[in-house]
């Protein structure tokens, strides 16, 4: 069920595997651990889901049994085939494979069956009422509703509209089909939910076979069923849905019953897990698709260079509770960090250069330099980086007028240059308007690769790439998307778009790499030393690559912050 040897087997032990192991000791489903992820293809999955997905098939996976992955494709205004390309290609990339692709919509005859029982057994009628009619009707969680005028219709007249709003007789909201429960259930979903309304429109599998749908809930306890699955294991606000689910299954007779389990969603500081709420980024065109980096798609962070295997220790580290809560964005994000220090090779780019001549050293000439790839994996060996008289350093790394806790370049300062020389600068270059452009230094020939043959010390090393073999390319720095960190915090008369942080992307135009990086291929992960991790972009072309920053080397965003307030 795992397309990818990395994906762990074993997962921890958790409130879910407790049950699962009681069941299994009781001989209940005969032993068999079926699972399934069922998304609704109305949207890109999120890191939400992400949760969803590890849990899932990674329970399946430890119990040795099985994981569907249904789509619960009962509503085709809202749903697209592109909805369901991408959720595939989302699972596949975290590591997983189903062992069967479903649809609820494969269902619909037997759906509609069960619903002609519903309606002879007297547990289902059409009602003719309003929308609006049907809601004042329901009551309040403090006050029970009242029967409209429809409750008491005959079963041989609601199953004989029923039919007809299946011929395609009706308008849309001419009629609806509802269970008849309890209007005074304090659960209101018991209240006599509906079960399917006409919708005219053009499903994305079944075509125009169907002018009726079944409802979101009305489908989803008996796909359960009908696929065999033995633990429904869904987040927590479906808690309430449950015993809906399990009167569906029992007014119709000796079907197989799923046990539902819930558990926390996840929630994510300074992050939106909302799909109505990102569908609006996308079509307002305040990011750039679904899978702009910055989104929390699984789409935007493969983009942004998150590697599976952290998603999925992510998801190990933070467990699976039954109590909601806050995680914050410096737990993701460290998983992220921990995974690309073992796997990430480093090269070294400057993001605002700024030119540094070394005046002693010989016109005309260059030479090659020893980089270590990586130093947490001996194996990944050593590179070749050129090296001349005239380079670029990051511009923030020096200072005409340095603080006392500054000890990069300044005036009569010396630094190491990683893996290259000692240098000291001299002289400062400013053009017209004051700016300065160029500093002229002298290096230490006697200091290559970084170390003084007569044991002085510097207090800083920076890095730097060789002028005359600089890639240029463009380079992406991304921040959080939003500028609060408990999005539910955000008051329900407050346009949430006016929390988007505004500099939530900062383009780089003119940044100089080394020529190494000119040999990576779209998707692959780096580090730039002293700034981060990255990965090149889709975006990128032949002469002109384009790198999105994956996450900084420490926690910076946390620490400013907290500087801020």
């Amino acid at each position: 069920m795992s397309t990818d040897e990395t994906a762990p087997v074993e997962k921890p032990r958790n409130f879910i595997h407790e049950i699962i192991d009681e069941h299994n000791r009781a001989g209940r489903f005969g032993g068999r651990v079926h699972t399934r992820f069922p998304p609704e293809p109305n949207g890109y999955l999120h890191l939400g889901h992400a949760k969803s997905i590890c849990l899932n098939f990674g329970t399946a996976l430890k119990y040795g049994g099985k994981c569907n992955l249904r789509f619960d494709d009962t509503n085709p205004t809202k749903e697209d085939v592109e909805y369901v390309n991408s959720i595939m290609d989302d699972v596949r990339w975290l590591g997983f494979e189903w062992d069967g692709v479903y649809y609820a919509s494969d269902y619909f005859e037997q759906l509609y069956q069960w619903a002609e029982l519903l309606i002879q057994k007297g547990l289902a009628y059409v009602d003719s009422s309003t929308l609006e009619e049907i809601r004042q009707n329901r009551g309040t969680v403090t006050q029970a509703g009242s029967p409209g005028k429809y409750r008491d219709r005959p079963s041989e007249e609601s199953l004989n509209l029923f039919r007809r709003m299946r011929a395609g007789e009706f308008a849309d909201g001419a009629h609806v089909l509802r269970a008849k429960i309890d209007l005074a259930h304090p659960n209101m979903l018991m209240r006599d939910p509906i079960l399917y309304r006409i919708r005219h429109a053009h499903h994305h599998r079944t075509g125009d076979d169907w002018c009726i749908y079944p409802m979101y809930d009305f489908a989803h306890g008996y796909s359960d069923s009908i696929e065999g699955i033995t633990h429904s294991i869904c987040t927590l606000e479906f808690e309430v849905h449950r015993v809906l689910y399990d009167w569906l299954i029992d007014s119709v007779g000796d079907i197989h019953h799923p046990q539902q389990i819930e558990f926390a969603r996840l929630n994510l500081t300074y992050t939106m897990m909302s799909k109505r709420k990102l569908l609006e980024l996308v079509e307002s065109e305040t990011v750039a698709g679904w899978d702009d980096p910055r989104m929390p798609t699984i789409a935007g962070i493969r983009r942004r260079g998150y590697p599976p295997s952290a998603i999925r220790a992510f998801c190990d580290d933070i467990g699976v509770t039954r109590f909601n809560g806050m995680t914050d964005l410096v737990v993701l994000e460290n998983a992220i960090r921990n995974d690309l220090n073992r796997t990430a090779p480093r090269y070294m780019a400057v993001l605002k250069p700024l030119k540094v001549v070394i005046t002693n050293y010989p016109e005309g000439q260059s030479e090659t330099l020893d980089a270590v790839n990586n130093p947490e994996d001996p194996s990944a060996g050593t590179r070749q980086i050129p090296f001349g008289r005239e380079l670029f350093i990051e511009h923030d790394d020096f200072l005409e007028d340095p603080p006392k806790k500054f000890f990069r370049l300044a005036p009569g300062r010396e630094v190491r240059l990683r893996w290259g020389y000692f240098i000291t600068c001299q002289e400062v270059v400013k053009d017209a308007s004051g700016q300065i452009v160029e500093l002229r230094c002298t290096y230490d020939p006697a200091t290559r690769g970084g170390n003084s043959p007569d044991g002085r010390k510097v207090k800083a090393t920076i890095h730097w790439v060789s002028a005359a073999d600089a890639i240029p390319a463009e380079v992406r720095l991304y921040e959080t998307l939003f500028t609060v960190p408990d999005l539910s915090e955000i008051p329900e008369d407050a346009d949430w778009r006016s929390y988007l942080n505004p500099n939530s992307l900062t383009v780089n135009t003119d940044a100089k790499l080394e020529p190494a990086l000119a040999n990576l291929a779209v998707g692959d992960r780096c580090q730039f030393e002293r700034l981060g991790y990255f990965c090149v972009d889709q975006d990128s072309k032949p002469g002109h690559p384009v790198f999105n920053r994956t996450v900084t080397l420490k926690d910076t965003w946390a620490k400013e912050q907290k500087k801020g307030d």
